[in-house]
């Protein structure tokens, strides 16, 4: 790849989804770009360039932002949010609920790529608030299509899934049969209290209308430079509730970024109670 092309490239997928594409991940383009010039039936990314600033500029770019983007998740990756999410945060919550009186506990996985973080999310909301009556639900969006499609498919293969307790597959999976042997796919039960939603989440303000109690946006600041960071985190921050948490990815800090936010834990921020 051209140095030329290379720069536009990373140039075009900065504009559209602020992925910072530094010079360390030339190969990995390069590697990505292969998929898409087999698809579009082209030779040269000279070619594929060229097909980027014609008509069907659009719809290739989003399959471009699909390659680009990197969708690497398992479930209950980075454990100890998990832990404090079930040890703190849903405790406060129902004894703040009590008094306040939410509708519903209202969540938000900011990146759900192929959908194991919301799932992880939704096993841990049904066995903490299993009995106390309170309705919850989760949002889950991504900037990929493609990635998407699986996270509402819900299909696991078996070596994924069997990491998980036992007592936890047997609540919450179902084993596929015939077509679908040797893999297993989130009850129904759980299904239904997540959406999933395309999102670009520097592309105006989120479409939700209530506010968070909690968000995971883990493992995406990463790539964005520290004014996308900046614009970010302000944006997660206002659709919290006074008292919300936000967690990001424990590679990712809020540090030297102005935001309104308390650091509670590394990669578990608050919002104040009182703001």
């Amino acid at each position: 790849m051209k140095d030329s092309e290379f720069e536009y490239i990373r140039t075009l997928v900065y504009d559209h989804s602020r992925i910072q594409l530094g010079p360390d991940k030339r190969e990995l383009v390069t590697a990505r770009l292969g998929k898409r010039l087999r698809a579009t039936e082209l030779s040269t990314i000279a070619e594929y360039c060229q097909l980027l600033k014609g008509p069907a500029r659009e719809d290739e770019l989003s399959h471009l932002i699909d390659a680009i983007s990197t969708n690497h998740t398992f479930f209950f990756r980075e454990s100890p949010h998990f832990d404090y999410l079930r040890s703190h945060v849903l405790p406060e919550m129902l004894q703040r609920n009590r008094l306040e009186r939410w509708s519903r506990l209202y969540a938000w996985s900011a990146a759900s790529s192929s959908g194991e973080e919301p799932y992880s999310l939704a096993i841990t909301l049904a066995d903490a608030l299993h009995g106390t009556g309170w309705n919850w639900h989760i949002e889950g969006t991504d900037i990929s299509h493609r990635i998407l499609a699986k996270a509402s498919a819900a299909i696991y293969r078996n070596e994924v899934v069997a990491k998980l307790p036992p007592a936890s597959i047997k609540a919450h999976f179902q084993r596929g049969i015939g077509p679908q042997a040797g893999s297993y796919r989130v009850k129904p039960a759980l299904r239904q209290h997540i959406d999933f939603h395309q999102l670009n989440l520097l592309e105006g303000e989120p479409p939700f209308r209530d506010p968070f109690h909690f968000i995971f946006c883990r493992n995406v600041m990463i790539y964005f430079d520290r004014a996308t960071q900046e614009e970010l985190v302000n944006k997660l921050a206002r659709r919290l509730i006074p008292g919300g948490y936000l967690f990001v990815g424990h590679s990712e800090s809020l540090s030297g970024i102005k935001h309104p936010l308390q650091s509670v834990q590394p990669a578990i921020y608050r919002r104040p109670p009182t703001s």
